[in-house]
């Protein structure tokens, strides 16, 4: 007999839009438990973000911190405001926080288009994109938040740190992603390095990195391109890619730009995974100019929800976790051919969509 299982998953709705779109995954794992059984989960929720450290002068609290550390898993909203900043003038990011914190050094964002939506791109090979962005989060470029100077109001300084370490652990990743998605689609796998090594030497390092990496998954492609012959081939020809694995700062581009040619950050999940820790959450932002209108397509924020499923099961062992990710991802693919978000000129928000889900995990 299977036993019954329960997951500890903390909870952190955020700022604007972030509340709405994680009711309504939360709404779908519920869904998702009366339909398999077995497996349940605990809702932990906590404050965190742009509003609270408007309230409290902490963006997070250490408590908060700590619960995330307990929990099996963290799914994450989304935080910041426009008009609430740090003394140096940036945002609230407590997505960062947790990033460092817990180590979270792969960013994973799979990104795959939906034929049933309108399409930006006009080729008709545009409904066959699939591929997933790697970054590395705790190096690069945004290793300096925080750490950057400004002499007499005159320059700015922000320093780079490209570590053997990080990009061994990074590379890898990518690699096993890689392998693991040319298992399920039966067909040979591509990393492709996205750097700029023609003129920076910590990524010409990061380029060495990888090719040792490569070495060690010869069933695997590796692939080479600079970062803007890269920005440019995925707006002509995105089908072409299947995994990339890039700096921190690279990453954040390429990844939103990945998600334009599919049409919307609405549709793009995030997973950040360390060693022992993971975060789960949309692509986008808080979007508060839409807050609270119901406006806000959720799901980016589910789909996030089936990455936790897949990392669960990957961390316990447990195949009825990763089963109840593909009914997830099943439910949206359905879901997507009968409805039409507001963003891809629709009139389908939030409750739409999230009944439109839930109706196909039940029928599944």
């Amino acid at each position: 007999m299977k036993r019954d299982l329960r997951f500890q998953i903390a909870v952190l709705p955020g700022d604007g839009i972030g509340p709405e779109i994680v009711t309504s995954c939360l709404q779908v794992l519920d869904a998702l438990h009366e339909r398999m059984g077995g497996i349940g989960f605990a809702f932990r929720h906590l404050e965190g973000g742009a509003a609270h450290y408007q309230r409290t002068g902490t963006a997070l609290s250490d408590e908060s911190m700590a619960e995330c550390k307990k929990a099996d898993a963290v799914l994450f909203g989304a935080t910041g405001l426009p008009h609430v900043r740090y003394p140096d003038g940036t945002e609230i990011s407590t997505q960062f926080d947790l990033r460092i914190e817990m180590d979270l050094y792969a960013g994973l964002r799979p990104v795959r288009s939906y034929p049933s939506l309108p399409r930006v791109l006009t080729d008709k090979r545009a409904a066959q994109i699939d591929l997933v962005l790697v970054r590395e989060q705790t190096e690069g470029l945004l290793y300096s938040r925080g750490r950057g100077t400004v002499e007499d109001d005159r320059v700015a300084w922000e320093t780079m740190m490209i570590s053997r370490d990080g990009s061994r652990r990074v590379s890898e990743f990518a690699f096993r992603v890689a392998e693991r998605r040319a298992k399920s689609r039966r067909r040979p796998g591509k990393v492709t390095c996205v750097d700029k090594a023609n003129v920076l030497s910590s990524m010409a390092f990061f380029r060495k990195i990888f090719n040792e990496v490569a070495a060690c998954h010869p069933s695997v492609e590796a692939d080479f391109a600079y970062v803007d012959a890269t920005a440019m081939k995925l707006v002509k020809a995105p089908w072409d890619f299947d995994v990339l694995v890039t700096e921190n700062a690279f990453g954040g581009i390429l990844s939103d730009l990945a998600a334009g040619v599919i049409g919307s950050l609405g549709l793009v999940p995030t997973a950040d995974i360390g060693d022992r820790h993971a975060v789960f959450q949309p692509a986008h932002g808080s979007a508060p100019h839409i807050a609270g209108q119901g406006k806000a397509n959720p799901v980016a924020q589910i789909l996030s929800a089936s990455l936790m499923l897949d990392w669960l099961a990957d961390q316990h062992g447990e195949p009825r976790l990763a089963h109840g990710a593909r009914i997830i991802e099943h439910a949206v693919d359905k879901a997507m051919t009968v409805v039409r978000p507001v963003e891809f000129g629709g009139n389908d928000g939030t409750a739409a969509i999230t009944k439109a889900i839930i109706a196909q995990i039940r029928k599944s």
